[in-house]
């Protein structure tokens, strides 16, 4: 037993990733850039259905943890030769369980789905470019309205974004990156952007509950923040207060926050944002090629 796990460890070490073993209170988990890809899917083959076969499928993951509520990273597209990457955070509820089927089972919340639908869009926008989009579930988001009303989680998950981040733009070093946050996930990638490398130059807010600050221009110098907010979106009725540690203030949809609009034309509810046929998935594809905001490229 301690000649495999010796081996294992040195395999890890020729991969340049931190592999955590199973057994104890470890994660099966890897973490790093796409070294990881053989470490992950052996963890996931191990680990059983459903997430055996999201690897032999073909899918790519810079993480995977099953402790708890779970977390992974997934790549859609190639990372090692973007140049424009995309980076989407969701919010409240999410876990491991959820990714491929959304919470509720609202395939518009399902951050893998998320991933794809952007991917397609930036693919049918401009074939010629090379794109890559990252299904980020890096951390543990409140599992309720009531535990996200305080901001202790998109700290500790701004923190192991901002590592990822910097990690990205390290490899990738003439690759331009876009932070995309829906809901709770707005106030992570807004908490992560102020300390993240210049190759972040855009945080877009998809029914954002906040931004850790006031204003957009009270964020980093050169951060141009954008905001969708759907007239039909519930987040619309989350006071924009901020009281003894408990609330977000003034949301990034709010007008008077100073974000630049994005088209919510076609979107529905809180989670339609990315759903294909809506203004917003396509604007937010414009962002990420550097474009703006393009309402039909097709």
């Amino acid at each position: 037993m301690r000649r495999r796990t010796a081996a294992r460890v040195a395999v890890s070490t020729l991969l340049g990733v931190n592999l955590m073993l199973p057994g104890g209170s470890e994660p099966v988990a890897a973490a790093g850039f796409v070294e990881a890809y053989p470490v992950t899917a052996a963890a996931m083959r191990a680990a059983g259905s459903p997430y055996a076969d999201w690897t032999a499928d073909g899918r790519r993951f810079l993480m995977f943890d099953p402790r708890g509520d779970g977390r992974v990273v997934e790549v859609v597209g190639d990372l090692t030769g973007a140049d424009r990457i995309a980076v989407l955070v969701p919010g409240v509820g999410s876990t491991l369980a959820d990714f491929d089927r959304g919470l509720g089972g609202v395939a518009g919340r399902a951050p893998a789905v998320q991933a794809r639908q952007l991917y397609g869009r930036l693919r049918s926008t401009d074939p010629s470019a090379r794109v890559a989009v990252l299904a980020w579930l890096g951390y543990d988001p409140p599992d309720g309205v009531l535990a996200a009303a305080g901001d202790a989680s998109a700290r500790r998950g701004a923190v192991a974004l901002t590592g990822l981040l910097r990690e990205v733009a390290a490899r990738r070093p003439t690759a331009t990156i876009t932070v995309v946050g829906h809901s709770y996930g707005a106030l992570v990638v807004a908490l992560a952007a102020a300390h993240a490398p210049a190759q972040v130059g855009d945080v877009v807010s998809l029914g954002g509950v906040g931004a850790g600050v006031q204003r957009a221009d009270e964020c980093r110098d050169g951060l141009r923040f954008w905001a969708a907010e759907a007239p039909s979106d519930w987040i619309r009725r989350v006071p924009a207060v901020r009281l003894a540690g408990l609330g977000h203030g003034r949301r990034p949809g709010d007008p008077a926050f100073g974000a630049r609009p994005l088209p919510v034309d076609g979107v529905a509810g809180h989670d339609g944002y990315l759903t294909p046929g809506s203004a917003t998935l396509d604007a937010v594809a414009g962002v990420v090629l550097g474009v703006g905001p393009v309402e039909d490229a097709r």
